[in-house]
């Protein structure tokens, strides 16, 4: 786009709020990733500690409330970037 296209004016205007909106995606998108990167560690910790019979009550809480967690921010990453695409900027066709 050049600087002078008017037509266009407003799309460069709009940049931020884009770059915003793919931060709020990249973020929620990692949180997901790793919510089930400790979902999947809280099986194979349960798995092996009930093959060399370890009491694993305790790691296997973390591991459930750090995925919650991420599974949580995720969430909220993904309402706030719903809510900013859902404004009326975007609406306009």
């Amino acid at each position: 786009m050049t600087d002078g296209d008017a037509s266009k004016a407003y799309l460069k205007t709009d940049i931020p709020r884009l770059r915003h909106r793919a931060s709020l995606l990249n973020r929620s998108l990692f949180c997901s990733i790793l919510s089930a990167i400790l979902t999947a560690l809280i099986i194979i910790v349960a798995f092996i500690s009930a093959l060399f019979n370890v009491a694993h009550e305790y790691g296997v809480a973390m591991l459930f409330m750090a995925a919650l967690l991420m599974f949580c921010a995720s969430l909220i990453d993904l309402a706030r970037e719903t809510r900013i695409a859902l404004h009326d900027n975007d609406l306009r066709m």
